[in-house]
C-alpha cells in the first residue's frame, strides 16, 4: 500500500500551526513534526536566541534544512515555521508530493495573538502598522497554499476536522 503524503501547516506566527497540527496528528495516528520545535531542541535554544546570537540568515539556512530534511518521509503531519513557507526550495518540495494548509486569520486576530508575544524576533521591535504590512505581504505567498482554511469563526477541533476531509479526499483520490 502506498503511504500517504505528509499533510503541511503553513501561516502566519501565531496561527495555531503547532497546536491543530499536534491534534490533527493525533486524530490520524501519525507523526508531528513542528520545524520550530526541532529546530530549538537541536540548537539547544529558542528561535528568539538563534536571531539574536546567530542571525535570521543563520535560522533560515536551519528552517531549509531541517524542513527539507522532514519532507524525505511521508504520513506525517509537519508544521511549518511562519516563514518556512516563504521559502522557494521548501514551496516547491511541498507542492510536489504533499498537501498543504494555510491557516488564514483575520488580521485583527493575528495582530492580537503575536504583538505582545517577546519570543516573536521578527516583530519585536514592530508598530502595528509595520506588523499588519507583513502580515499582509505574507498572505500573498501564504495564498499559493493547496488549500486555505478560514478559521476565524472555527474552533480548533472544526479547524482540525475540516483539514482532515480535505486531506482524505486528497490522498484517496491520488
Amino acid at each position: 500500500m502506498k503511504s500517504k503524503k505528509n499533510l503541511v501547516l503553513l501561516g502566519m506566527m501565531g496561527s495555531g500551526k503547532s497546536t491543530i497540527g499536534l491534534s490533527i496528528s493525533k486524530k490520524l495516528n501519525t507523526n508531528f513534526f513542528d520545524i520550530d520545535r526541532i529546530i530549538e531542541q537541536e540548537q539547544n535554544m529558542k528561535i528568539n536566541e538563534i536571531f539574536e546570537k546567530k542571525g535570521e540568515k543563520f535560522f533560515r539556512h536551519l528552517e531549509e534544512k531541517t524542513t527539507l530534511n522532514a519532507l524525505k518521509s511521508s504520513n506525517k503531519v509537519i508544521s511549518l515555521g511562519g516563514g518556512g513557507w516563504l521559502n522557494e526550495k521548501i514551496r516547491k518540495e511541498i507542492r510536489l508530493n504533499n498537501v498543504s494548509f494555510w491557516l488564514n486569520w483575520n488580521t485583527t486576530t493575528i495582530l492580537k495573538r503575536i504583538k505582545k508575544n517577546s519570543r516573536r524576533p521578527l516583530i519585536k521591535n514592530l508598530k502595528d502598522d509595520e506588523i499588519v504590512k507583513l502580515i499582509l505581504k505574507r498572505s500573498k505567498i501564504y495564498a499559493k497554499a493547496k488549500y486555505r482554511i478560514d478559521c476565524d469563526k472555527l474552533t480548533k477541533n472544526q479547524i482540525a476536522n475540516k483539514i482532515l476531509r480535505f486531506y482524505e479526499r486528497n490522498t484517496n483520490s491520488s
